[in-house]
């Protein structure tokens, strides 16, 4: 396969994951940004992780929010896990890799809090036990995986959402990662603007 059309078929394969996953994935995402809205208006943050990728889209999601995503407004409270480099090697370092995102959500999440734990395979271990320092300070959780959902669906309560990508492919679950995270972006800037 030439190298245009080994091209041509990357952006093939992303569209057709990302029309499958608007068909699945619509009503958990509106659910999502809905909640996301709820918490801002109630006084609450979002906090946010993941690894490699993941990681990156959990510090674009925190600077969309933050900063501004399309419209002017005031920024809104919302912090990545992954961006403080002292406080993730000192975990890392005293206690294990395992505990950089949970010992953060327990010094800093609060009830009515969310945290967004994104994990293409729903198998990162650290991700993971965010998710259970979440539920123990009382935070709701907004989950973005991929594959089977992995180890992470077993973990979530009632009152999380699961946004799941159907794909097996690590490269295609990231892609709609990013879209599904600049969709909660504009709902959220929708509801609290409008236009």
């Amino acid at each position: 396969m030439d190298l245009i059309s080994r091209i041509n078929k990357n952006f093939q394969d992303s569209i057709s994951t990302k029309q499958l996953a608007a068909e699945v994935l619509a009503e958990p995402v509106s659910r999502s940004a809905q909640m996301v809205t709820r918490c801002f208006l109630n006084g609450g943050k979002v906090l946010s992780c993941g690894n490699g990728g993941s990681a990156g889209d959990a510090q674009h999601f925190s600077s969309e929010m933050l900063n501004r995503y399309e419209m002017e407004r005031p920024g809104l409270p919302a912090i990545a896990l992954t961006t403080d480099s002292s406080t993730v090697t000192s975990i890392a370092n005293d206690y294990n890799y395992r505990q950089i995102f949970s010992k953060q959500v327990t010094a800093l999440g609060q009830p009515g809090d969310i945290l967004l734990a994104i994990s293409t395979s729903g198998n990162s271990e650290n991700v993971n036990m965010a998710i259970t320092a979440a539920h123990d300070r009382e935070m709701t959780v907004i989950a973005l995986s991929g594959k089977s959902g992995g180890d992470m669906a077993e973990l979530l309560a009632v009152n999380d959402i699961e946004i799941r990508v159907p794909s097996e492919s690590t490269a295609r679950i990231q892609e709609v990662h990013l879209l599904v995270i600049h969709c909660i972006c504009d709902l959220v800037d929708h509801q609290l603007l409008g236009g």
